[in-house]
């Protein structure tokens, strides 16, 4: 819940500080051009951040005998939103009754950090019988690949791209109707 109530804040924080900026400047221009320039300086739109924990156990088998095992234990953060330097002009449709009609790109995932002081080493071990093998320095590495890919998962499997999608067209929304613009609808990506 916590999540969801910093990204409540984020935006309330997002829209006052545009039409805080907006306020006192001239209102933009209505065509197709300018409202595509304007949307695209938001570049990445970052619209939802999850955090995701995540317990990565790894086994590989050792020659001639053995097994080593690793337990890492992340946390990460997942940064989804709608990637607005994809927009071109004709994703924005101006109707006769200056209404506006824009097709946004799909969301995404944009980013994937794992936070290094939250990711520990829980156990790393090799079977006790083969004291002589030596650890494999890479797998580490394997595990944190590993969890960077469960984290995408588990986001996706909560449902990250819709509510990104949802956040970036209340977000764009407000921004146009700061500037001016109140007839706005979004069409479903093609």
């Amino acid at each position: 819940m916590k999540p969801r109530f910093l990204l409540v804040i984020s935006a309330l924080l997002f829209i006052a500080s545009v039409g805080f900026f907006l306020t006192g400047r001239p209102k933009l221009a209505a065509d197709s051009p300018v409202l595509l320039r304007e949307i695209q300086k938001l570049n990445e739109l970052v619209s939802v951040k999850y955090s995701i924990q995540k317990v990565i156990g790894i086994e590989e088998q050792k020659r001639p005998v053995g097994m080593e095992k690793i337990l890492l234990i992340t946390q990460a953060q997942v940064l989804a939103g709608i990637d607005l330097s994809q927009l071109k002009s004709s994703n924005i449709i101006m109707g006769k009754d200056k209404s506006r009609l824009i097709q946004l790109p799909p969301a995404q995932i944009l980013h994937i950090v794992l936070n290094e002081k939250e990711t520990k080493v829980w156990d790393h071990q090799i079977t006790w019988w083969t004291p002589w093998v030596p650890y494999n320095p890479e797998l580490e590495s394997r595990a944190r690949q590993a969890a960077i890919e469960a984290t995408r998962k588990a986001a996706l499997d909560m449902g990250i791209l819709k509510e990104a999608e949802k956040n970036a067209r209340t977000s764009i929304r407000a921004l146009l109707e700061a500037a001016g613009i109140t007839q706005i609808s979004f069409n479903p990506p093609s």
